[in-house]
């Protein structure tokens, strides 16, 4: 009978009771009366992902043992599970290499202390605006003991690391104009210098944050609930949950797309399927020599020259970030405009194998290792699937991406980009 009636206790205690405004559970209201002084926070957005629905993100983490624990080890290391591994989780293999690698970055022995990483990320992180990631750094630099007066803006910060600000700027934006003076000037500085293996350090976490802003605002990242612009303390409006569900994230969620769309999209699945089948029966047929390979890298500049680019937009920089960079004009621009001679990259010239891996782990003992691994898993990452459709080659599709993508920063790629 005592359990019983405990029970029945719970369940009136537990009663939602209705307001001219919303829904609010019994507990709710009676803290509500009283005035505790405490703030609670409520999560703006729908879950981690402004293009993914919440549900299908935690769906996954659900079904997938094996990714469960890898964020049970996030959680474990880093002390947080962040918008970007929960978007990450839908790739296990990649996520669990990219946690080892940001760990091995930011919290394990290496040339830069451990403030001075964190620093580095807001830097590269501003340089593309990327608000959630500074964000995500700026509390990482105060929580491991770095100098607040930094965040003022670059200027606050020692003369070192401003030096990297032409580095930063170059690597962001026009990687292909980075020349070995660029290198050997921040080497020979004097008093505020920097040895090879902090350089080696410090480009890496530059060219991560870079591409991972890129990640960030390609999949929508939402702000985590504990940084600038994740949360507020608003009252929430009409909803069938409790102002305490809301808090905590337990929102419902619309559909994305309707049938009409999704009939739509798979129609384009199948054109573009369609012609990944084509470009492999050409490529099988022949391959380019290497002067026709050369007509077309110069084709795609042309071609290139089409797009516009930020030099052609009105570009209102956030106020929140551009302090942590300079010459807040510069951007990308084609790597090559008519009349002008650009040099580049062939990738015959350069092997990571042959040049950057040992120079990586000669200088930084055991990364190159987990660089290489990353590398692997990105290049080869693919389910063989194409929406609704299995056992679908992809490798054309993501070759011609791949070598695309080099072609738009000066990259030469003496292979088949297309047919």
């Amino acid at each position: 009978m005592r359990h019983a009636s405990t029970s029945n206790e719970t369940m009136e205690n537990s009663s939602l009771t209705m307001t001219n405004l919303f829904k609010i559970c019994t507990q709710c209201e009676r803290l509500s009366k009283k005035d505790v002084g405490v703030r609670i926070p409520r999560l703006v957005g729908n879950g981690p992902s402004r293009f993914i629905p919440e549900k299908e993100i935690l769906q996954v983490s659900k079904l997938n043992e094996r990714i469960q624990s890898i964020f049970e080890d996030a959680f474990a290391v880093l002390g947080r599970l962040d918008n970007i591994s929960l978007v990450m989780g839908f790739h296990p293999q990649y996520l669990e290499s990219f946690l080892k690698t940001l760990h091995y970055l930011l919290q394990m022995d290496g040339p830069l202390s451990l403030h001075c990483r964190h620093y580095i990320g807001i830097m590269a992180a501003a340089r593309h605006q990327c608000t959630y990631l500074v964000n995500l750094h700026v509390n990482d630099f105060l929580h491991v003991g770095g100098d607040p007066k930094w965040l003022n803006g670059l200027e606050e910060a020692p003369q070192k690391l401003r030096a990297l600000g032409e580095l930063n700027k170059i690597l962001a934006h026009r990687p292909w104009l980075l020349t070995k003076e660029h290198i050997e000037h921040l080497l020979k500085a004097e008093e505020h210098s920097w040895s090879l293996a902090e350089l080696i350090h410090v480009v890496v976490l530059l060219t991560l944050y870079h591409s991972l802003a890129s990640f960030t605002f390609g999949c929508g990242i939402n702000p985590d609930i504990n940084t600038d612009g994740g949360h507020t303390f608003r009252v929430p409006s009409l909803s069938g949950y409790c102002v305490c569900d809301i808090a905590n994230g337990n929102s419902t969620l619309e559909e994305m797309f309707g049938n009409q769309q999704v009939s739509e999209f798979s129609g384009e699945v199948e054109v573009l399927m369609e012609k990944m089948k084509q470009l492999q029966e050409c490529h099988d047929e022949e391959e380019a020599s290497q002067e026709e390979m050369a007509t077309r890298f110069e084709r795609e500049k042309t071609e290139s020259m089409l797009v516009v680019t930020s030099e052609d937009e009105e570009c209102v920089p956030s106020r929140d970030v551009s302090r942590h960079f300079e010459d807040l004009s510069y951007g990308y621009k084609n790597f090559s405009r008519r009349g002008e001679h650009v040099p580049t990259l062939r990738v015959l010239d350069y092997s990571w194998e042959d040049h950057g891996f040992s120079l990586v782990n000669r200088l930084y003992p055991d990364f190159g290792q987990l660089l290489d691994e990353k590398f692997q898993i990105a290049y080869n990452l693919t389910y063989n699937t194409m929406a609704t459709h299995q056992g679908v080659d992809t490798s054309m599709l993501r070759r011609a991406i791949w070598n695309y993508i080099h072609c738009m920063f000066g990259i030469r790629t003496m292979t088949r980009l297309f047919c």
